[in-house]
Order: C-alpha cells, then structure tokens, then sequence
C-alpha cells in the first residue's frame, strides 16, 4: 500500500523524500521539528558564523565554530526530542560555566576530544540517534560583514543586527573554500532544497555563501522553496515585506533562484502583536504585486503557532512542504 507523504509516518522510515535544508537558529528548528515525521532522509546544513551569545564565548575561548544553530538542530531532530530539548537548552547560572548551554558544552567537549569540528557533529549525530543529519555549512572560521545602503560595512553577526543600517550585500570574511563533499553530496541528491524559516541574513543566507554554493543550487534540478518569516526581525529585516525578504535573498545569491515561496497569512492575536511592536517588530507584509515578477509560486496558509511567540508551526509548515514534493499543492 502506497504511503501518503503528507501524513506522518508511524514506523520512523523515511517516506522517500531527500530534503536539504538550510538555515539555523529556532526558525529552522520548527521545519526539522515538523518534518521529521515523514522523513528521515534530511540534512541540514547549518550556519556557523555566529559570534553572539555563549557560542560567541566559546568560539573565541576555544578557537573552534559556533555550536549554538547546530545545537538547535540537533535537538529539533533528536528521536527523544523532549528530553533532549530539556537537557541540551539547560544553562548553567551562578557559575563558572557562565549562562553556556549544556548542549554547547558537549558539543565543546567533543570538538576538544576530537581536535577536529567536523567529526564531533558527526558524533553527537550518532549520540543523539539525529534523525537525518545535521552539518555544518563550512568548516572554515568565518565572520559575516554587512554592506549597507550608505557604502559602510559592519562585521560580525551581533555587531549586524545593532547597526541599524538597512543591509544591501552580505558577504562571508575569509571567503570560505567549497562545500563540504557531504554538504554537495546532500545537495545534489536532493529531492527538494528548502531555505529557511529563520534569520534572513544571519542564519540562511550564510550557508549559501560558500565557493561555488549558489551555482550548485541553481543547476539542482530539485524544487527549490524559500519559506518567507512570518514577522520583521528588529535590526535585519525592519520594515521588510515578503518581496523585500525575495529581493534580498536574489540580490544575494541568484535572480529568480526559487521554484515556490512558502507564506504566512494567518492572523496573529493582539497581546502578540502588542508585544512585538514594543520590540519594533511587525508582521510581514504581502505586496501581492511585487512578486509577480519574478517566476516562484506563492504557497499561503494559516501557519502560525502562538503559544507564546509568532513562529510557525511545526506540523502545519511540514505538511506545506509535503504537499509541495508530492504534486504543489498549496497549504
């Protein structure tokens, strides 16, 4: 009997459906966390130019990548996920140890051990039972520099966000070297590439910006799926719509690189609205008009969870993006 590949399965098997996934932090999070239940042939390739935060910390203390995206992968696509939530989002406080997560921690732990970043994600893959896997975008130890509007430049990924200064081209210093050989390899057997949800220039642009990286996505022949943020990020995005996100991500990368654009359109309660207007952060608008310029079809539905924040939700989001590999169905 045939599987439908937009119900999830019971036996854990992968419905047959190889899915890349690029991006980091909670946005990509909530796609793994959904979509594991009808595959388990994806990778995510992750964004490793983070230097905020107990990542940041680490990175500078220990000289080796940020481990904090990658953590968050990790857990979204660990088979006891609760647990493994509960146990790598743990912060050790009043301590030496300094706010750090228990889960950049091990993730430390293993790259010492090791000597060698590569290999310790690979293990706590094996560790974690991942289903799927989880990479790094590049091995290489690179900073993010913003161009602005106004021909200035800021560096690194905390000092980008507080600028303040719309962002016209981000670039990766060094330049890192190709892709992993795994990275191309999950790449190019790719049934479908999915960018985002997540940051649009700190967390998914990135591990796009390899040598060679966006010529290898325009030639899949995969489908190729941007899933647009459902609000404004304060200091990256303000004041963007769903046409500005798609500008950004072309001006970046290729023109009219993507075969379908996955957006929000269900309505959020005021008390969440409310509070993220006092953060400076706001819906993300359609401009319907805007976007038919370019090629992509648009995939709307209600997909919002809001239990506490605007983000997507996980199962909703993950049957979009079945739907979208079996026949485009829209959400």
């Amino acid at each position: 009997m045939k599987h439908d590949k937009r119900q999830p399965r019971q036996d854990g098997a992968s419905a047959g459906l190889a899915l890349a996934v690029f991006g980091g932090g909670t946005g990509l999070h909530s796609l793994l966390k959904g979509i594991k239940a009808f595959t388990g042939n994806i990778t995510a390739v992750v964004a490793v130019s983070d230097d905020g935060g107990s990542s940041g910390i680490l990175r500078k203390e220990f000289d080796m990548l940020p481990p904090g995206d990658i953590r968050n992968c990790l857990v979204a696509l660990a088979d006891e996920e609760s647990l493994m939530s509960e146990l790598f989002r743990y912060r050790f406080e009043n301590s030496d140890l300094g706010g750090h997560s228990f889960g950049n921690i091990f993730i430390t732990a293993l790259a010492k051990i090791t000597g060698d970043f590569g290999k310790a994600i690979h293990l706590a893959n094996r560790i974690l039972s991942v289903r799927g896997r989880v990479l790094p975008a590049t091995l290489d130890k690179v900073s993010l520099e913003a161009v602005h509007d106004d021909g200035t430049k800021t560096t690194g990924e905390a000092r980008i966000s507080k600028s303040g200064k719309r962002i016209r081209r981000l670039n990766l210093r060094p330049r890192p070297g190709r892709p992993t050989q795994e990275v191309l390899g999950a790449l190019r057997s790719a049934d479908l590439l999915v960018f985002g949800p997540g940051s649009l220039f700190t967390s998914i642009l990135p591990p796009m910006m390899n040598m060679g990286m966006v010529e290898e996505i325009s030639a899949s022949p995969a489908k190729k799926v941007y899933i647009c943020n459902i609000m404004t990020q304060p200091g990256e995005t303000d004041g963007f719509s769903v046409a500005d996100h798609v500008e950004a991500m072309y001006d970046n990368t290729a023109g009219d690189l993507f075969d379908y654009i996955v957006i929000n359109n269900g309505s959020l309660p005021e008390p969440i609205l409310a509070r993220y207007a006092r953060e400076g952060a706001e819906p993300v608008s359609l401009d319907a008009e805007r976007l038919k310029r370019w090629k992509a079809q648009m995939v709307a539905g209600d997909l919002i969870c809001t239990e506490a924040y605007a983000r997507h939700d996980p199962e909703k989001l993950a049957r979009v993006v079945m739907g979208i590999y079996e026949d485009g169905l829209t959400a």
